[in-house]
């Protein structure tokens, strides 16, 4: 059978074995994974400081007091990593990364368009994350030697990260796993003592005597902290591919939320405290550097440093999982080739942001807000199939020409493209940011930032409904001298 070629396996006797493999599944004489190890993943998938400043975006834009706030940073991580441990699933039942799963969903050539729009959908959230890595940077520098930021000292710290992340990414899912176990730690310990200074130093009374704001702004809120956590959807079977075929669901569910929501209630918490003290928090350019004003150097620095390797692994695994989503879109390069456009793309992206965007908040949440649309869709059609769907054909999702039981139609499921395409549609009617607003950004719906909740039922619903779409037959393939069709080919 006619398949993609492979680029290798990986070693797991040693967790620091480089891996090469690509989107062939895992067999199980591989899978030695826990599911203990998602805890630290998703941990290190969060580590960042921009949560301290969507915490303060909650007090300050969304006019909410500490008390709804609470309630908002323990709904985000529920809601949407117990939506990342769900789709995680499918990554033991196949041994496969999400966009390769993806093919049996959508058909070989119908993968291409979500793959597509969720690939470049990550060189943007690989662009904030190098930003605010290369501000980390900036600030340590400035606390400890007094060097001030310039155009070509942000284009040095902004080609270190992006260097970094693509090495760390590259050396694959082994070394992700020992960085985000150390991260973890380390981050732990110094975020207990950033906390313990600021219950010392805040002024309580004022961030209790703050009012209640409005119920839609603390919903809102919701869809705002959870838009980060929407975006890791696609990527979870990636990191579940290794873990053995009788590993608990629940477990593994339960341990994707417990993972973020244990960085992400503290981050948000103590974001929202710091904004009663310094309104401007949530309105500055640079959103790390408020950090060194508000805590003493012997803390901010430390700190920051942690914070940075957080940073630089949220980015690793991000690119880790673009790599693989490049190589099902028909490009023919080891994933570590992959990965090395994402990086280029995220540092002139990078560049452009530091150096001439005028609002670093208002582009983060704007985008973030695009983010969980465009991936929303996918989620619903996904996930609807999974329910249906206990196991993966390995060679089908390789096989890339008429031979494959997941050509169906053409190479199309038209029913998971139908119900994709209109809920993404959907999504963007509710969804308005500071460049864009759909028509029905003014409803209910729209006022609460839930354009990408409607996508996620629209494309659930529609491809309950739709008949299920039957497997090519082998019988209609072509003769063995007719051409292959490859992978990145568009023509029917």
């Amino acid at each position: 059978m006619p398949a993609e070629p492979t680029d290798g396996a990986m070693e797991t006797s040693t967790e620091t074995s480089v891996e090469t493999r690509g989107l062939e599944p895992v067999p199980d004489s591989e899978r030695s994974g826990r599911v203990r190890e998602l805890v630290p993943t998703w941990v290190a998938a969060n580590i960042s400081v921009l949560l301290l400043t969507m915490g303060a975006g909650l007090v300050i834009f969304n006019k909410l007091n500490i008390w709804q706030v609470l309630v908002v940073a323990v709904a985000a991580p529920i809601v949407s990593y117990g939506i990342v441990g769900l789709i995680s699933i499918a990554g033991k039942r196949g041994g496969a990364p999400g966009m390769a799963l993806s093919r049996a969903v959508f058909g070989q050539r119908g993968n291409l368009f979500p793959g597509t729009l969720i690939w470049v959908a990550r060189w943007g959230w690989e662009t904030i994350n190098a930003v605010s890595g290369a501000f980390a940077v900036l600030t340590v520098l400035d606390l400890l030697f007094g060097v001030r930021k310039s155009t070509p000292l942000i284009a040095v710290t902004l080609l270190l990260f992006v260097g970094c992340t693509f090495l760390v990414s590259g050396l694959g899912i082994g070394a992700l796993r020992v960085c985000s176990t150390w991260s973890t730690y380390l981050f732990g310990a110094f975020s207990v003592l950033v906390l313990g200074y600021l219950v010392v130093e805040s002024d309580w009374s004022a961030v209790f005597a703050k009012p209640a704001g409005p119920t839609t702004m603390m919903i809102a809120g919701i869809g705002t902290i959870a838009a980060g956590g929407i975006s890791w959807v696609p990527s979870g079977p990636d990191f579940t591919r290794y873990l053995p075929r009788t590993a608990s669901a629940k477990g593994m569910v339960g341990a994707t939320i417990g993972g973020a929501a244990v960085v992400v209630i503290p981050m948000v918490l103590m974001g929202a405290v710091m904004a009663v003290g310094t309104p401007d928090l949530a309105t500055a350019q640079d959103p790390v550097s408020f950090i060194g004003n508000l805590l003493p150097a012997w803390i901010a620095v430390p700190y920051l440093l942690i914070a940075l390797v957080g940073m630089l692994l949220i980015n690793s695994m991000s690119m880790y999982s673009a790599g693989f989503t490049a190589q099902t879109l028909g490009i023919k390069v080891p994933r570590a080739a992959a990965v090395s456009v994402n990086a280029a793309i995220s540092l002139v992206f990078g560049f452009l942001l530091m150096v001439v965007a005028t609002s670093f908040f208002g582009s983060f949440i704007s985008f973030l807000t695009l983010l969980a649309v465009a991936f929303s869709a996918w989620i619903g059609v996904f996930g609807v199939d999974m329910l249906r769907r206990t196991s993966y054909d390995g060679a089908a999702l390789l096989d890339t020409t008429r031979t494959s039981a997941y050509w169906y139609r053409g190479g199309y499921a038209w029913q998971a493209m139908t119900a994709w395409g209109l809920a993404l549609v959907v999504g963007l009617l509710f969804t308005e940011v500071d460049w864009f607003g759909g028509p029905l950004a003014d409803t209910w719906i729209g006022r609460n930032g839930l354009g990408w909740a409607a996508g996620i039922v629209t494309s659930g619903v529609l491809y309950a409904v739709l008949p299920r779409s039957a497997p090519a037959d082998p019988a209609a393939a072509p003769a063995p001298s007719e051409e292959p069709v490859p992978a990145g080919s568009l023509s029917n």
